[in-house]
């Protein structure tokens, strides 16, 4: 059904072109995409979404057939575009694992050598699987893979943390940017792993300069959590609304209990852009770990992925122990608003209530 507000015209044209019935796509979040919270999702109408950062193809594969086992809604499978090589200094990661030691099991040397999955098999593995759209966050695919997907019929949203990201992703072929405020819980989806940090652009900033420096539609992301997160996103250009923690207390998230709880009390100011827990800037709860990593008296993190591969230990124990001061327990600034209620019931409200204020 159509309406005469444009905002909405906007968003349920957004809708038509993507096969969805409501303009709320689920957060690709790498470690917390169990096949059943995209399946609520897409059933509820929205977009479901797998970080496949980590997993290999056969897992890839293994997570598309579930979803699709269970619904005939559309979902993005999401990957890194890799950093280069990490420069290693063994003192340094000895500093790290000295630390570490007293947050968890002793960390062997060996620990930092872990490397992500093979990228350009992955790629392989997501046109295999075909879904309906390829994400990319920390920069652009490469132009190749981009022909061969386009040649599919698969659509290409980019993430993008700045003005100049999103022309850039525009200029590369990608077919919508999605704007990630700096309220992003979760990694920072910056080009450059060095400009994480310093770069730190609001939502309510970037999203109009976004819409205003490209063609192409632009969903919003960052610190989205309720209806009126959404009806904003819409007004200031946005034609859909991505949203990661809003979601992650609802059960099919299957979220560690001590993280899900901790998301529901967080303040906007008691969350961290840290480095400490995978050597990307990502946006946490502000832990016990998480405080003392980043003290001035806290050895520098590693590199990506060098850290990750030496904080595995501690983030295991954490959450085979339900301890959420270990925990790499990402989160975004409107943490408080997510609810624990079914994701369908949770995308239903968002739209209905949007709709409600915008009109």
């Amino acid at each position: 059904m159509t309406t005469s507000n444009p905002l909405i015209a906007r968003a349920e044209a957004f809708c038509a072109a993507y096969g969805l019935r409501v303009p709320i796509l689920l957060a690709p979040m790498a470690g917390a995409h169990p096949a059943s919270l995209s399946i609520a999702v897409a059933n509820a109408g929205g977009l479901g979404g797998c970080g496949a950062l980590l997993m290999q193809p056969a897992a890839i594969k293994a997570w598309a057939t579930e979803v699709r086992a269970g619904s005939n809604g559309g979902f993005n499978l999401n990957l890194w575009i890799p950093d280069p090589p990490p420069t290693r200094s063994a003192e340094a990661e000895d500093a790290v694992r000295t630390f570490l030691g007293g947050w968890g099991p002793e960390v062997a040397r060996e620990a930092g050598d872990a490397a992500p999955p093979d990228f350009a098999a992955q790629c392989e593995a997501l046109l295999e699987v075909g879904p309906t759209i390829i994400s990319s966050i920390m920069g652009l695919y490469p132009p190749a893979f981009v022909e061969r997907m386009k040649a599919k019929g698969i659509k290409w949203f980019a993430n993008a943390t700045t003005v100049a990201e999103a022309k850039a992703a525009e200029a590369a072929g990608a077919d919508v940017i999605v704007a990630q405020g700096m309220e992003a819980g979760g990694h920072r989806g910056a080009f450059d792993a060095a400009k994480a940090q310093t770069e730190l652009v609001g939502l309510f900033a970037l999203l109009p300069a976004i819409v205003d420096a490209v063609e192409v539609p632009v969903v919003a992301t960052g610190g989205i959590a309720d209806a009126r997160g959404v009806a904003a996103a819409l007004m200031l250009g946005a034609s859909a609304a991505q949203i990661g923690t809003g979601f992650l207390r609802c059960p099919e998230a299957k979220l560690a209990p001590a993280w899900a709880d901790a998301i529901g009390r967080t303040l906007p100011e008691e969350t961290l852009v840290t480095r400490a827990f995978s050597g990307r800037p990502g946006r946490s709860i502000a832990t016990a770990y998480a405080r003392a990593a980043t003290a001035p008296d806290a050895p520098s993190p590693a590199p990506y992925p060098v850290q990750r591969g030496l904080t595995q230990a501690m983030r295991d124990a954490a959450t085979k122990n339900n301890d959420i001061d270990r925990m790499q327990a990402w989160s975004g600034q409107s943490a408080r608003l997510a609810t624990a209620k079914p994701a369908g019931e949770v995308v239903r409200e968002l739209w209905s209530g949007a709709q409600a204020l915008l009109r």
